[in-house]
Order: structure tokens, then sequence, then C-alpha cells
């Protein structure tokens, strides 16, 4: 597939083919690309959480590739309901594999996860690797109250303006949009009238202990097999990644290198765009030998 397309302000919406499922996918084309980035999202958001970042680097002279999950925006929702982290790497196994090339993964929480994994295990080749806010160990406070957000609203909301501040009460921090119209690309109008988030209800599970050890157990294990130039970015404000947890990866990956988000929490591509992507400029730079700008 072409992705050296000319440069619009508008992305390219693509299909791809997943592993058994059609993922939805926005090409933001440079002319002349230094090479193909993939931006992969959290659990429970969707690819318009990158649009900004996309813009920034296909300017800079990257082609950026988002695509939806498995289960989440206008991706395909798993028949079996498998949205295990074989599932996900099966599907970043597959869109690499139909563009040709070997991409800079990006990935934020979720996708960081998978990114890691695939990666570590070898099941994807990649030009290097970004992971936002994601370690092995990560914390269990935050983990509990990511889970307690997306569970909280079974019923849906009324309206967005409802939803704002459901979105608000989690992240006290953030500043506030002026409107609520952006909630429209992660949320969905049900045949109830009523405003869902814009994934499949079974994506959210609740692993148990043993479950938690065993992720723990095979991230660590990618990590330390991980070879391709990684920055590793926390939100300081982190309550899902500690200091510790991100030390540990750094020393962990060979050459790794980190930066913190200050104001920032785990959702920090949505807390602090121009920190997180000048300092991913400055990293890509460094891979295409300095031609690219930096901010």
């Amino acid at each position: 597939m072409d992705h050296g397309t000319p440069a619009t302000d508008l992305p390219r919406t693509l299909k791809i083919q997943g592993d058994g499922v059609q993922l939805a996918a926005d090409l933001y084309a440079a002319d002349r690309p230094h090479g193909l980035v993939m931006l992969l999202h959290g659990g429970g958001q969707t690819r318009h959480s990158w649009r900004a970042t996309a813009r920034r680097l296909r300017d800079a002279g990257w082609s950026a590739l988002l695509y939806d999950a498995r289960g989440h925006g206008d991706s395909d929702w798993a028949v079996d309901r498998d949205y295990s982290i074989d599932a996900l790497t099966a599907d970043l196994r597959a869109a690499t594999r139909e563009f040709g090339v070997a991409p800079v993964l990006i990935g934020a929480s979720m996708g960081g996860m998978t990114s890691m994994v695939a990666v570590g295990e070898g099941q994807v080749p990649a030009q290097a690797l970004v992971l936002v806010d994601i370690t092995p160990r990560m914390e269990t406070a935050g983990l509990a109250r990511i889970t307690a957000f997306m569970s909280a609203a079974p019923e849906g909301f009324a309206t967005l303006e409802e939803a704002a501040e459901s979105v608000a009460a989690y992240n006290p921090h953030r500043r506030q949009p002026a409107t609520v119209d952006g909630l429209r690309r992660n949320l969905r109008l049900g045949d109830d009238g009523r405003w869902h988030w814009h994934w499949d209800p079974a994506f959210l599970t609740i692993g148990d202990e043993p479950t938690r050890a065993a992720r723990f157990d095979r991230l660590a294990r990618a990590a330390g097999r991980i070879r391709v130039p990684a920055l590793v970015v926390r939100g300081e404000q982190s309550d899902v990644v500690s200091e510790e947890g991100v030390a540990e990866l750094v020393r962990t990956i060979p050459g790794a290198r980190r930066v913190d988000v200050p104001g920032a929490g785990h959702m920090l591509v949505g807390d602090d765009n121009d920190v997180f992507t000048r300092e991913l400029l400055g990293f890509l730079a460094d891979l295409s030998g300095g031609t690219g700008p930096r901010r």
C-alpha cells in the first residue's frame, strides 16, 4: 500500500485487515516521508486521540497511521470477544504486513503494551519504539481507578455534557475544552437515544491477581529483548505508572531515553499534547539523521 501520497490537511480513511477483524484507520501521508509511524491508542480511546500528533508528524516529514483497536471506534467488534494481548498483537502484525515497512511504533497505555510485546517477542519489525505511560509494573490503584471510570455508566449518558462531567471527574487537572463536541469521536449514540462509550463492553474485563502477575512477567521479558531505539514517556501525575516503574523499564531496555511530561496524567496525549509532541519530534529527528524539525 502506498503511504507516500502527497499530504493534504485531511487524512485518507482506510480499512485495514487485522486478524479476523477490519480495522478503521486514518493515514496522514507526508511527501517523501522519512518513514511510517504507527500510533496505537489506549484502552477505551479511539484513533482520534492521536490526530494532533499525526498532523505534526506529517508536517515533520513522517507518514502517520492511526487505527482503532479491535472493539474500539469504527473497527469491528470481535465476534469471539477476544481482546487479549495476543489478539491485539496479531492485529498489529497484520497491519504492519499490509504496509510492508518497519514502522516507528508509538503506543499509549494498551497500545504501548501491545507494541512492547510485539517488538520484544519479535512478532513485528520496528524501526523504533515509543512507550507512552506504560511499563510492565503498573500501579494497582491507578488501574482500579481506570476500571471504575470505564464501568461507571453502563446505561450510557443522557447528554454529551453529562459524559463531559464524568471525564472531568476522572481527570480534574486537565484543562476542559470550550465545547463538548470533541466527545462525539469517543461516544456513539445508541438506539436507546443515550450516548455510550465507543467500545465493545466485552472489552472491559477485570483480571485476577494471577492474571496481572502473568502480564507483568510477559511484559518484563519482552522489554528485556527490545533492541531498537526506544523513548519512554511518563506523565508526572500518572497514577498508573510510577517513578520506580519507569526507572526499571529504562534500565531494562538498552539505551532507552526517558521523558517526563509535567502536569500530565496517564492519558497524557490529551493532557499536554504540545510537550509530548515536541519531545517525540526530537527523538524522531535523531532517527532520521537530524533532518526533521524538532518543533
